[in-house]
């Protein structure tokens, strides 16, 4: 029986990419910007808490009816939104 022939595979090698290293701008956030992103999230937390636990009570909280929901929310999603440029 005849041999069959042997080709020649090609190598595929896979460029390296550069490796070299990317310098960050800054370095870590200071501990008052921390402070006041986890205040942010805090404060609308209490916010919505306040509103729905005392609501009742608290007469210029309860005229301000579903308005209370974006103020609590938007309070929190600025914490949320200082979350990115936390290092």
């Amino acid at each position: 029986m005849p041999k069959s022939k042997v080709r020649k595979k090609t190598d595929y090698t896979i460029n390296p990419t550069s490796r070299t290293p990317v310098k960050v701008k800054g370095g870590p956030s200071p501990v008052w910007y921390v402070a006041i992103m986890l205040g942010f999230m805090l404060a609308g937390l209490a916010w919505l808490l306040v509103y729905y636990l005392g609501a009742d009570h608290i007469r210029w909280m309860s005229d301000l009816n579903a308005w209370n929901f974006l103020i609590g929310f938007g309070l929190m999603v600025i914490g949320l939104i200082m979350t990115m440029r936390w290092r």
